[in-house]
């Protein structure tokens, strides 16, 4: 009967997590996991919320809960960082974040001993790199993807920088940020558990705004001033990492750290290269051939696998090599830029320029609608989003194009849209 009870417990979770844009592909290794996050009571209550953000008055009718007791468990979730708290107009606001980039990382991104960490990294490594369905939903789905690549500010000429805008650089979002933080890095504390953790920095990867300022409150990573977390941005790029960020304009909540061994972002923009699994920068690399020694740093220092060596077809010098960049796969980082002692290598901006939503409710938007999952942004748990809420989304739609907006439609099958959409049109 207790069996019974977990696996329905459990599988109600994940099929609530799945309702995502990025979801959560549900399996036994996510049911092992689940089991060590959350308690059968929790994952019961946490399967009713919806995915709109909620108040503890909001989760006490919907648990059917009195307030205090309601309050308590809200609090202790959040308190594991599996729900983000946001102070909204005197008033505690609470998202259960999807587990990518969310409530997965933030369970490893500080040490801790109420779980065990080192058997959670092992089912973390099991569920997303080996049985690949969650990690090939997550990032190769939909034309719009979770997180974009930062450009590597000091390979930017001043010719570049000029056609570089503020939401581009990772500087600005810092500079910009209300709330600052850096914690341990998700993938390199993971792989530190399985003994194959490269020596890159592991307190390096930053947070920011709402989502900051609840993992400072509760303790899973600290507070940094503006000087400081430029320090480590600085500290990243001397060691050659890649910054992989919030794939948004406004408020971007993290920016990550990334070496091409440990980091999931990285490993499966190899993986699955063909699919673009990861927005680029608006820049590419290009080798001046004729300065090039053919020394491979820069093919050491791709994390994706985008710089090769290849003949220089020299008929005096036969077994020289030279670098080539492979430009269907390459991120645009400009990692290469910095790691060549010949400056044989500069970027240049791409034939087209790459388009970021605008904010959350834009990407989340567009994802839901290439993923087939819009409905659940309008009728998730049954339970409809509040006007405010319900006009943000349909605005986002309003702005799309043609093809999209009825596409949405087709998924939602709301007259209300259709008329909403002809109105626009005319």
């Amino acid at each position: 009967m207790a069996h019974n009870t977990i696996k329905t417990d459990y599988y109600k979770l994940a099929d609530r997590l799945d309702r995502f844009p990025q979801g959560a592909c549900p399996s036994e290794l996510l049911f092992k996991i689940l089991k060590m996050l959350f308690s059968e009571k929790e994952a019961k209550l946490v399967s009713l919320m919806p995915i709109k953000p909620f108040t503890a008055k909001k989760a006490s009718r919907i648990w059917k809960m009195d307030l205090a007791s309601t309050q308590k468990v809200l609090d202790e979730l959040a308190g594991r960082a599996i729900l983000i708290d946001i102070e909204q107009n005197e008033e505690s606001i609470y998202i259960l974040p999807p587990p990518m980039a969310g409530f997965f990382e933030f369970s490893l991104m500080r040490v801790r001993d109420d779980i065990d960490q080192k058997v959670l990294s092992e089912l973390f490594h099991e569920y997303i790199n080996v049985e690949e369905d969650f990690i090939r939903a997550l990032f190769t789905q939909g034309q719009t993807q979770l997180g974009r690549t930062f450009v590597h500010e000091p390979a930017l000429s001043k010719k570049n920088a000029l056609y570089v805008l503020d939401y581009e650089r990772a500087t600005e979002i810092i500079k910009r940020a209300t709330h600052r933080s850096v914690g341990i890095c998700y993938c390199r504390h993971k792989m530190h558990h399985l003994g194959r953790a490269c020596n890159a920095p592991q307190e390096i990867c930053m947070t920011f705004n709402t989502t900051a300022a609840s993992l400072i409150k509760h303790g899973y990573a600290r507070s940094i001033e503006t000087e400081k977390c430029l320090d480590v941005l600085q500290e990243a790029y001397e060691h050659n990492l890649v910054q992989f960020g919030e794939n948004v304009r406004e408020e971007v909540n993290f920016i990550c750290n990334c070496c091409g061994c440990c980091c999931e972002a990285m490993i499966v923009a190899r993986r699955f290269a063909i699919l673009h699994p990861v927005h680029t920068t608006n820049f590419i690399p290009v080798v001046t051939e004729s300065d090039c020694n053919g020394c491979g740093k820069c093919v050491m220092a791709c994390p994706v696998e985008a710089m090769t060596l290849v003949s220089s077809n020299n008929p005096v010098k036969p077994e020289m090599k030279v670098a080539k960049v492979h430009e269907d796969i390459c991120l645009g980082c400009g990692v290469c830029v910095r790691t060549c002692p010949k400056d044989s290598i500069h970027l240049k901006s791409r034939p087209s320029r790459a388009i970021t939503p605008l904010n959350g409710t834009h990407r989340t938007v567009l994802m839901a609608i290439e993923r087939g999952k819009l409905q659940n942004l309008f009728f998730d748990n049954r339970v409809l989003w509040s006007h405010r809420a319900m006009a943000g989304v349909l605005g986002v739609i309003l702005k799309l194009p043609p093809f999209k907006q009825a596409l949405a439609n087709q998924q939602i099958k709301s007259r209300y849209l259709e008329a909403l959409i002809n109105h626009m049109e005319k």
